[in-house]
């Protein structure tokens, strides 16, 4: 395994200065932006240093814009792309056989990528499925202590948004937040894209908390968060309908249901959680 990582290594190391940045066709169904500044690929590849000594796997590499320098870490390096043009490319151009993988992210079995070992996950995710991969990686929180990569910059500022930080802070900021700390590294300028994008894009890091344990039923959790931020200028009095019956009935401080999902930290989602579970039966709970 170490023989081919090396000879990959070679040949990207070789094809770098040379690369045809205009090679594939960038695909608007796929959400295709390609990152032409090799100066922000190395940085945003060398977020994941911060997580040393495990696998790194790439999502969506393109044309090897960043995976150039990922796979010249000393760690084992993996990609997966969908898009059957950069696969050719890729194979074509640095030997992409030895770790590259031809599928979808979204439904692959990833236990089996590092033979069931814990692994580094990023890329330049496409815009139009970038929350599917961070809940993908919520499902599989124990397998990805580390993410880091590019989105579309509201996402990572969601992301990353605080109790009482307005529109930003939502399902995303919450349920990613329960499980992994998330900084919002460095704002990317729609100019160095082929084709630009409407928007600025933001480099993330999560990072897995030292939580255990949530405290609370986490599928009730999850679907407490989702009910009320789907409902999120309504008093929570109001949005807990749609799961209990009387939500003044709970077992809450009497002011506590006249807030609003936006105002809730973690800890009073949790403390909701818990009393939500002690009046529903089993069947309300599904």
């Amino acid at each position: 395994m170490e023989r081919s990582l090396d000879k990959a290594r070679d040949d990207i190391l070789a094809n770098s200065s040379t690369m045809n940045l205009n090679k594939v066709r960038p695909k608007k169904h796929l959400g295709q932006h390609f990152l032409t500044d090799l100066s922000i690929a190395r940085r945003i590849a060398d977020t994941v240093d911060a997580c040393p000594d495990i696998p790194v796997l790439e999502v969506g590499p393109g044309m090897g814009v960043m995976t150039q320098y990922l796979v010249t870490k000393p760690r084992e390096f993996k990609a997966v792309e969908i898009d059957q043009e950069s696969v050719e490319y890729l194979n074509g151009n640095f030997n992409g056989k030895d770790w590259l993988i031809y599928g979808d992210f979204l439904t692959m079995d990833l236990s089996a990528i590092f033979g069931g070992r814990p692994f580094v996950l990023t890329g330049n995710y496409p815009y139009d499925i970038s929350s599917q991969i961070f809940f993908r990686v919520l499902d599989h929180k124990d397998l990805i202590p580390c993410c880091t990569g590019m989105i579309q910059r509201e996402v990572a500022q969601r992301m990353a948004a605080k109790a009482g930080d307005g529109k930003a802070y939502g399902i995303l900021s919450v349920l990613i937040q329960a499980w992994y700390d998330v900084e919002y590294l460095f704002t990317v300028d729609e100019t160095v894209f082929n084709p630009p994008p409407k928007v600025k894009s933001a480099v993330i890091r999560m990072t897995r908390n030292q939580r255990t344990d949530l405290g609370c039923d986490w599928q009730l959790f999850k679907r407490i968060v989702k009910a009320t931020f789907n409902q999120r200028r309504k008093m929570l009095r109001v949005s807990l309908k749609q799961i209990v019956p009387d939500p003044l009935s709970l077992p809450l401080p009497s002011d506590f249901l006249t807030k609003r999902p936006e105002q809730l930290t973690h800890d009073e989602f949790v403390m909701l959680t818990n009393a939500i579970a002690k009046v529903l039966t089993p069947e309300t709970k599904l």
